[in-house]
């Protein structure tokens, strides 16, 4: 997807490291047709950038409330981003 909407800057905190989340992240933005990246931080929580039509962003953000099955989030950051070089796909990054 190469025509953006919106971007988002994403930061999940709680449980979301060690229970498969960054995997899940990704599966989830295929599913949506968003693009971005996700990787864990040394906090312990997961940050993420997330690139596309509003409507996909939303729904993006609203999965990433939940997590997958292990995880247990216990908050979620959201800002705008730039929409500068975004990626073209959506990739795990650390």
């Amino acid at each position: 997807m190469s025509d953006h909407n919106e971007a988002v800057r994403v930061r999940i905190s709680g449980r979301v490291q060690g229970v498969g989340f960054r995997m899940w992240t990704r599966d989830e933005a295929l599913r949506l047709g968003v693009t971005g990246w996700v990787r864990n931080e040394a906090d312990g929580s997961v940050s993420a950038l997330i690139a596309g039509a509003d409507s996909a962003i939303s729904a993006m953000i609203e999965r990433l409330r939940r997590g997958p099955a292990g995880a247990s989030v216990s908050g979620v950051e959201t800002e705008v981003a730039q929409l500068e070089n975004m990626p073209r796909d959506f990739r795990i990054t650390g």
